[in-house]
Formats: structure tokens, C-alpha cells, sequence
């Protein structure tokens, strides 16, 4: 099951165990459960700190929990086989669970420890979903951490017929007690938000006590990052505020252009960036929800941020990074089956279709690449694009094309996503040639339509917009208003691309320190005068 490197770092990584671990499994006589019972004796195998049985009596075979053997409440439970993207997630539990501490901030460890009640976790993921990981990761941290928390990780694939009986058609799924909790990718930090009625309090209060920076950054993706460093580097009081550090590329699955790393994906690059974010002295707000922007009233004045929580920050320079999202259809339908069919992520939610007929909504490369990645999964897929042609490059185009079980509809535009209540069962498009109605039976819609500029708090603030909704700026990343730069997705910037929003954040940065520098601070001249 592993290969000799894999299993060789394994042992490395297991000499960190400061407590005996046990491993006790509930298996069955199908090829999972003998390919789980396999894995337990080679990490059994690999040190003398852990034992495996193989008499548990859990439902879901085949299944395995990791416990302390001194104190069986710090435990978490795996069912399938956590391998591929998830292989990191069992190596942290047998860790977590055998006394090695976690790589979190004594805060976050102290907030789950704090948790008062019982709360029952499942989590289905699958095996290809980059964005699971995190999620698996916080329930099995608080699993070990609290004893009030337990959290069984599924891995869909393996318990197909439950997957289906709970309706999850996206993941990460995330149930509590039996009710559902959250989809999509969390962090413990974003869980314990959700968890804890105070947090939201408590962090605005600690926010409310912060001086004024220099520099602050609104986003904490590529663009913002990169602005952070080049302040910091400068010698800049700076500040990160983000909804949710990395943004987009934490969704991103292989990333092929990036000049100089021939591949790497998403989630790697967004923990190198904060990394490197890391080694300076920069304040990171993560989770936080920019909701106004204050222009100061004069050259060298304070401009201040509002924050969703009730904060604000103050900053003579402030650098607006906070980039875009993905658009969504806009017909009845879609928002009523969303997570219950219609999906946005072909990587995490793919395997939950295996078998069954899909849309790609989206003649694009990003609508294109994912019906090529989903022909490989799904029974088929129909493509659906609202010009006269597909626009993805001609390589991709050629490569869908020669694909048996995908068919592709042009000037079609979808008017409606159906369902039966529960799931999505078909789609409805206008052919914009003929004007006649036509409608495709499916159990899946994704959405691949390009990106909308997350901007909307900005309108009030007497920053100048595009009619799309992005941040004018001018060849130095500077906006309208005094002091007030952008860069990234979130601008008029052509070609949404992540080298070149680092390059838009570093010059955003230089120009900020342009103007500061240039620009005494307000009360300086007011006392001058």
C-alpha cells in the first residue's frame, strides 16, 4: 500500500509519538477492509509506541479509530482509506493523538479545549478533493483536543449508498449531531467561529485595540501577500485583513503557469505565501470581512476600514486586494440545489458523480478543463456554452473533442437548473438560434463561468468602479482616491492570472511607499501650521 519512500518518512514521522497510540479496527470481507487492515499493520509495524486490533465493532466497515492509549477520549475516527490528499490528515491524527503538538496557535488550542456540550461530527470527503484536508484536519484536532467533540472522517467513495441516502452531492459535507453543518472548505478557526457565539466578540474587541498601520491590506491572496512583503520590506508598520488567507488559489487545483514551478496546486502555494508572510513582522487578520472603506479627508490623512464584525482598522495607506469569486448562473434552481447537485469545484465534487450524466456550464478554459477532468469520472457529460463557439484553447478544445461521452451545445443559454426537492434532476437552456426550449435529464450542474469582483462594499466609498465592478487603476496601481491603491483580480487589470497579481500587489506596495513617503501624516501638518 505504501511505497518504500512513503513508508520510510511514515517511520521518521512517527518517532515523534511522546504516548502510545492504539489502533483499533471494524472491518469487513470486502478488498477495503483488507486494504485498511494492510495499512494498520504497517504503521503498527513502523513503531513501538503503536498497536493495532482489529475487533472493533463500529457500523461502517471498513473503519479505524485512532486513540491515546492512556486516555481514549483523545481519539478520532477514519472511515475508508485516508489516502491521496488526505494521507497528510492521518499522519497529523496518529501525532495529534499520541501527545505530539499541533502546529496551531495557543489561542485556537484553548478555544477548542473551552467548548462546552457534546458535539457529534461526520465529515464526508473524498480523495481527490484539495480542499478537504483542512476540514479533516480541524474535526480531528478537536476530536483529540476536547472530549466532548468526537468526528468520524468518511471517505464518500467507499460508503457510496450513505453518501446517496444523505443527499451529499458536494464535499467537503460536514454534519453535526445529525443535522447538516457546513460545506465547503474551513479551517478550526472558521469551525470554532461558527461554534462559539463569542468569537466573532471576542476577536472585534482585539482588533478595536490595534494602532494605526502604515499599510494595510485588504485580501490575503497572491496580489495581497506579495503587497504585505514588499511594505514590510520597506520598513512599514503592516496589516493583512482577510476574509480568508490565500483566497481564490485555495481553491485552485493544478497550477501549471506559474514561471519557475513547472506544478504545484492551490492549497501548497497559499501555505507557501503565508509562510513567507510569515518571516515578517506583518499583523495577519484572518476571517475578517471588510464591509466600508472611509476615505481620509486629506493627503496623509487616516483611511479607515469597517470590518463585518463591528472593528475597524486605520492606515495612511491602504492597498485593496480582495479579488473575486465565482459567478454564478443567476436562473431559479441553482441556489435551491446548491451542495444538493449543482456544484462549483469538478476536483472535490467529481467522485460523488461517478456513473452519472453531468453539465459543464462554460465554454472557457476552466469550463472546458472540467468537463475533460469529469469524462473521467462521470457516465457523461454535455457541455453547455451561451456563444456561437467554444473559447478555450484549441489544445483543450481538441482534447474534449476527442472524448466519446461528451457532447457539446453552443448558443445555448441555460434558463433553469430542475429538481425533484431533493437533488438536482436536469437542465433547462434556450437555443439562441431557434428560440425553442430544450431540456437535459442529469444528476449535476457545474458552474464554470468566469469570476465577479468582490467589491460590492466598496460602492458607497467614492472609489471609481468599472460597470463590472472592478477597481480602476492607473499604470502605478493607484486608484481614485489618495493614497487608495489596488491590485489583483479585484481591478481593472487585464488577464486574471496569479503571477500577474503578484506583480500588481509588489507595484501597488512601491507605490504606497511612494506616497507615504511623500506625504507627511495630516496632524504632522496641522501642527505646522
Amino acid at each position: 500500500m505504501l511505497d518504500a519512500n512513503l513508508t520510510e518518512q511514515l517511520k521518521t514521522y512517527l518517532g515523534n509519538l511522546r504516548e502510545p497510540i492504539e489502533l483499533v479496527a471494524s472491518l469487513g470481507h470486502d478488498p477495503k477492509s483488507s486494504e485498511t487492515k494492510q495499512l494498520l499493520e504497517t504503521i503498527a509495524g513502523l513503531s513501538d509506541k503503536v498497536s493495532a486490533s482489529y475487533d472493533g465493532t463500529d457500523e461502517r466497515k471498513p473503519s479505524f479509530l485512532i486513540r491515546r492509549a492512556s486516555n481514549h477520549d483523545a481519539a478520532v475516527r477514519f472511515a475508508g482509506l485516508p489516502m491521496g490528499h488526505e494521507f497528510t490528515s492521518l499522519v497529523l491524527a496518529l501525532l495529534w493523538a499520541g501527545g505530539h503538538p499541533p502546529k496551531v496557535d495557543d489561542e485556537v488550542l484553548e478555544q477548542i479545549k473551552e467548548l462546552e456540550g457534546e458535539f457529534a461530527f461526520e465529515m464526508y470527503f473524498s480523495l481527490s478533493c484539495h480542499n478537504c484536508p483542512d476540514v479533516v484536519q480541524a474535526l480531528a484536532l478537536m476530536s483529540i483536543y476536547n472530549p466532548g467533540v468526537s468526528a468520524v472522517l468518511v471517505e464518500g467513495g467507499a460508503f457510496q449508498e450513505e453518501v446517496d441516502a444523505r443527499n451529499v452531492l458536494a464535499v467537503p459535507a460536514v454534519f453535526l449531531n445529525g443535522e447538516p453543518f457546513a460545506n465547503g472548505k474551513m479551517d478550526v478557526s472558521e469551525i470554532l467561529l461558527k461554534m462559539d457565539s463569542k468569537a466573532g466578540e471576542k476577536a472585534a474587541a482585539k482588533i478595536a485595540e490595534k494602532e494605526p498601520f502604515e499599510v494595510l491590506v485588504v485580501g490575503g491572496g497572491p496580489a495581497g501577500a506579495s503587497a504585505a512583503i514588499y511594505t514590510a520590506r520597506k520598513g512599514f508598520s503592516t496589516g493583512i485583513a482577510a476574509e480568508r488567507f490565500g483566497g481564490q488559489v485555495q481553491d485552485t487545483m493544478g497550477i501549471e503557469n506559474f514561471i519557475s514551478v513547472p506544478y504545484t496546486e492551490g492549497p501548497k502555494l497559499a501555505a507557501q505565501l503565508e509562510a513567507h508572510v510569515d518571516e515578517y513582522e506583518i499583523d495577519v487578520m484572518n476571517l475578517q470581512k471588510a464591509e466600508k472603506l472611509i476615505p481620509a479627508k486629506q493627503p496623509g490623512g487616516m483611511h479607515e476600514v469597517v470590518l463585518e464584525n463591528g472593528a475597524s482598522l486605520k492606515a495612511r495607506s491602504v492597498i485593496l486586494t480582495t479579488g473575486a469569486r465565482w459567478r454564478n448562473l443567476g436562473v431559479p434552481g441553482e441556489f435551491e440545489y446548491r451542495n444538493r447537485g449543482v456544484a462549483y469545484c469538478p476536483h472535490c465534487d467529481g467522485p460523488l458523480f461517478k456513473g452519472k450524466h453531468v453539465a459543464v456550464i462554460g465554454g472557457g478554459n476552466s469550463g472546458v478543463e472540467a468537463a475533460i477532468d469529469l469524462a473521467n469520472i462521470v457516465g457523461h457529460v454535455t457541455l453547455i456554452e451561451f456563444d456561437h463557439q467554444l473559447r478555450a484553447d484549441e489544445v483543450l478544445q481538441k482534447k474534449l473533442r476527442s472524448l466519446k461521452n461528451v457532447d457539446i451545445v453552443v448558443s445555448a443559454q441555460t434558463t433553469e437548473v430542475t429538481g425533484d426537492e431533493e437533488r438536482v434532476n436536469g437542465l433547462t437552456y434556450k437555443d439562441r438560434e431557434s428560440g425553442e426550449e430544450k431540456h437535459v435529464e442529469l444528476e449535476g450542474v457545474f458552474v464554470q463561468i468566469g469570476l465577479v469582483p468582490n467589491s460590492e462594499w466598496l460602492k458607497d466609498s467614492g472609489l471609481e468602479l468599472s460597470d463590472r465592478g472592478e477597481i480602476v487603476i492607473d499604470e502605478k496601481a493607484a486608484t481614485n482616491l489618495p493614497g487608495v491603491f489596488a491590485a489583483g483580480d479585484v481591478t481593472t487589470v487585464p488577464y486574471k492570472q496569479i503571477i500577474i497579481a503578484m506583480g500588481e500587489g509588489s507595484k501597488a506596495a512601491l507605490s504606497a511607499f511612494d506616497y507615504i513617503i511623500r506625504n507627511a501624516p495630516a496632524d504632522e501638518v496641522a501642527q505646522a501650521a
